[in-house]
């Protein structure tokens, strides 16, 4: 694993979800007035891991975020990127095919975090993303993710091409998205061990991973755009393989 500086995330539900999976928090600073109903499983959480809980006036948690941080901030340890073994690993110790996600330059951290959202509820084993031109792991993607940054293993790479190749070396098939020329999405053979590609915002994906792709669907559409955001495509895209796989399982 390796892991980044210290960083802030905000708001109730991101802190929670950091508190319930172990992660290193160093301190948490809730606004005066927060109602502590509404937090009690948070403190009840803190006090058992003895982490530091402070009261403050909601100014200086302004200060601490520029987020919608709902009164609640945490300085945590930063996120830990996973190795592609670990994939592998989530996916054995469930008794599944791999399933993994790569992200083809995806900019946006919302549409990173919606993404992981969609990943966790459906039990993807891990997301890929390069280390140049694409959004990382930050406070704004796990506000986005509403927790399931604490859930679902993100590795960041060198160089998408050669991971796909070593994916193909491990028995893993990839999927891609292409308009032109490809089978609808809904005849994809989803109980393979499977990565799917998503491409960029604008961009979509690159030549040279379509070129390596074993398969390319379509998502069909007869409305005026041509185009879907890159998390709606990706949920359709996950959901699908989720279907098939729970058909396959009886």
């Amino acid at each position: 694993m390796t892991e980044h500086n210290n960083e802030m995330i905000a708001g109730k539900n991101p802190v929670l979800e950091a508190l319930r999976s172990g992660r290193e928090i160093n301190k948490l600073w809730i606004a005066e007035g927060v109602k502590k109903t509404g937090v009690n499983e948070l403190l009840d959480l803190a006090r058992e891991r003895g982490i530091l809980v402070q009261f403050v006036p909601k100014k200086k948690v302004d200060q601490l975020s520029s987020e919608n941080h709902q009164g609640i901030v945490a300085s945590v340890a930063a996120y830990k990127y996973a190795e592609l073994a670990d994939l592998f690993e989530a996916a054995k110790a469930k008794n599944e095919d791999p399933f993994f996600l790569i992200l083809d330059e995806l900019e946006d951290p919302h549409n990173l975090g919606s993404i992981m959202r969609t990943a966790d509820a459906i039990g993807v084993h891990g997301i890929i993303i390069p280390k140049r031109r694409a959004v990382g792991l930050t406070a704004v993607v796990a506000k986005a993710s509403t927790g399931a940054i604490e859930h679902v293993p993100v590795v960041r790479v060198t160089n998408l091409a050669q991971t796909v190749d070593e994916l193909k070396d491990n028995g893993v098939w990839i999927a891609g998205t292409d308009a032109k020329g490809s089978a609808d999405y809904r005849k994809m053979d989803a109980t393979l061990p499977l990565a799917v590609i998503i491409g960029s915002e604008g961009r979509g994906m690159s030549r040279l991973l379509k070129d390596k792709c074993d398969f390319l669907y379509h998502l069909p559409m007869i409305g005026h755009v041509n185009s879907l955001n890159a998390s709606v495509a990706a949920a359709l895209l996950m959901y699908e393989v989720y279907r098939k796989r729970q058909e396959k399982n009886g």
